[in-house]
């Protein structure tokens, strides 16, 4: 996943202003989708895309900070800024202690906000990133049974087989066929390698 495959959303009622954005963003080299709406954006995003949400904070129906509450109920992570053109510091408070990346106001310099949302998509990137490696780990443990996977987190912990063999209450040969099942299983080759694979799927 890199920066260049980040797309960034422009919700906002503003036509002009989503025009504007949609230029300044495509000048810049960034992928762009706007939205007249905070329900046309939930009823076209697709949940995966890496990047950044761009959101006005007052629009009809449903406000951003509504927005940002929606998604969060989602567990959707992408980092939104908010603009505004009231300069409301409540309203700022509130959407960054709701974990905002950035509150700018309106009128906003351009280079301001464009290395506000390369900021922002640094982040995304890197929390996609994140989950693939998570992903990719949880699906090889998978493979292991209910005794291999017991196995392999006493090997993280770098215990001995005769150690593990003692707390599982089975013999020190089985647990060494264990082990071997582990490692060809995961294609690992050390007890560090299994921890670290461990530590990736959020195991340990």
């Amino acid at each position: 996943m890199n920066e260049s495959d980040a797309i960034i959303f422009v919700v906002d009622d503003d036509a002009a202003m989503r025009r504007s954005l949609a230029y300044l963003f495509d000048s810049a080299g960034w992928q762009v989708q706007t939205f007249e709406s905070a329900r046309d954006f939930l009823q076209r995003y697709d949940g995966h895309a890496p990047g950044c949400l761009l959101l006005d904070v007052r629009m009809p129906l449903m406000s951003g900070l509504e927005l940002q509450q929606e998604l969060a109920r989602h567990a959707i992570s992408l980092p939104v800024i908010f603009l505004s053109g009231h300069g409301d510091l409540a309203m700022a408070v509130q959407t960054m202690k709701a974990g905002a990346c950035d509150f700018l106001e309106k009128p906003c310099k351009d280079q301001v906000l464009l290395d506000a949302v390369s900021r922002a998509v640094a982040r995304s990137v890197d929390e996609s990133r994140s989950a693939a490696s998570a992903n990719t780990a949880q699906s090889a443990l998978a493979r292991l049974t209910a005794r291999e996977r017991e196995v392999a987190l006493l090997m993280a912990e770098g215990k001995a087989s005769k150690v593990i063999a003692r707390e599982l209450g089975i013999s020190d040969k089985t647990v060494q066929v264990h082990r071997h099942n582990t490692m060809e299983k995961l294609g690992l080759h050390s007890a560090a390698e299994v921890a670290r694979l461990l530590m990736a799927s959020g195991e340990i």
